[in-house]
């Protein structure tokens, strides 16, 4: 069995999703994007299909070898997006060819069911309240909101007290049995970061994310060592290598996205090595029906998950939705808050080739907000 075509297609809302063929063999599918920079990932796409073609799709570790570590320039979101939808691609083909789920050929399940959490927006304690209960009301235990909107480098009094009233207004919501994550997106200072997290103590969240950008990764300790509140972070960061140091800071929670650090390959090694310094792994995945697949694959072979995020909803999800390209929309059945494991073999879903190509033909151009403060400096989105 040799691949014979990689095709990729931009769908609404921001998505790249890829196709690969073999001339004997099933076909696989796989989720490649940087959001915002569809177009570029394409092209990366497009160049490794020069040493893929003529390959074997069964040899996935090899073939990750050698797209990682092949160039002379490695890494980086771009590179990392592109090879992870390949390799995505590739579990699916050979699950297909074997007749197994992915997570049968990672050594099999460890649950029986995948806990999963939703997004939730709005602006004002009133509207996050009603956001909670609507996904509460859909069968989610657990949801996660933005910390906050525009913030200056150094947020005032009353910005710091409308956070935490946004999210006590969640937390009632959602109970004490429920789940409350809070992103900081990157958008605080070190010194707002370990200020807000102080405030937030008392309502316990199940953790903040990213307080702090990547660049600012040393500084994670500090910010750790503060609060009691569990710290998560790594929808940025692309390798093994890019998590030891966040490991090492005393991060709880670990959060490769599929879609960028590796694929399934890198991100089961990621858990792994994780669970060596008692973290937990807990997917970024605000993409699409395939990116989602994927990690719903690896949870289930995962010893040390902990929670799913899915974008089923999210506000980005203009046009399509999660299960708008699926043959089946009721692939993804939530029950009490968390998705039973199923035993379809590759990646576990029918992707719906006419709608993907449909939406292809009008392609998109999503691109990233561009945040500015009242004085009109730029500002982390």
């Amino acid at each position: 069995m040799k691949i014979t075509a990689l095709t990729t297609y931009l769908v609404e809302p921001r998505w790249l999703f890829l196709k690969v063929d073999t001339d004997t063999g099933p076909s696989g599918w796989g989720e490649p994007i940087v959001e915002g920079r569809a177009h570029t990932v394409r092209a990366a796409i497009d160049e490794m299909a020069d040493y893929l073609v003529g390959t074997d799709p069964l040899r996935i570790e090899d073939t990750w070898q050698v797209l990682t570590k092949g160039g002379f320039y490695r890494g980086g979101p771009i590179l990392s997006s592109a090879i992870s939808g390949i390799d995505q691609a590739l579990w699916d083909i050979y699950g297909k060819h074997v007749g197994l789920p992915v997570h049968q050929l990672l050594g099999g399940r460890v649950r029986d069911r995948i806990r999963t959490y939703s997004w939730i927006g709005g602006d004002h304690p009133q509207d996050v309240a009603a956001q909670a209960e609507l996904r509460r009301d859909q069968g989610f235990t657990a949801v996660k909101m933005n910390a906050s909107g525009r913030l200056t480098a150094h947020p005032s009094a009353r910005e710091l007290d409308e956070i935490v009233e946004r999210v006590a207004a969640v937390s009632e919501v959602m109970g004490p049995h429920g789940g409350v994550a809070v992103d900081f997106h990157g958008r605080l200072s070190v010194a707002a970061a370990r200020q807000l997290s102080k405030l937030l103590e008392p309502l316990r969240p199940m953790f903040i994310e990213e307080p702090v950008v990547p660049e600012l990764g040393t500084t994670l300790g500090s910010i750790v060592a503060n609060t009691a509140i569990p710290v998560a972070t790594g929808e940025r960061l692309y390798s093994r290598w890019d998590f030891r140091s966040v490991l090492e800071a005393g991060v709880s929670v670990v959060q490769p996205d599929l879609s960028h650090a590796g694929g399934i390959s890198e991100s089961r090694r990621i858990a792994a090595q994780a669970e060596t310094y008692g973290a937990h792994i807990a997917p970024h995945c605000p993409l699409g029906p395939i990116a989602f697949a994927a990690c719903l694959q690896l949870d289930l072979a995962t010893p040390n998950f902990l929670i799913q995020e899915t974008s089923l909803g999210i506000h980005y999800n203009v046009g399509a939705d999660l299960t708008s390209y699926l043959v089946d929309p009721d692939a993804f059945q939530l029950r009490d808050g968390a998705i039973p494991a199923w035993e379809k073999p590759g990646l576990g879903v029918d992707i719906d080739e006419k709608a993907v190509a449909h939406a292809a033909s009008r392609g998109h151009r999503w691109r990233s907000p561009t945040w500015r403060t009242d004085d009109g400096a730029f500002t982390e989105w």
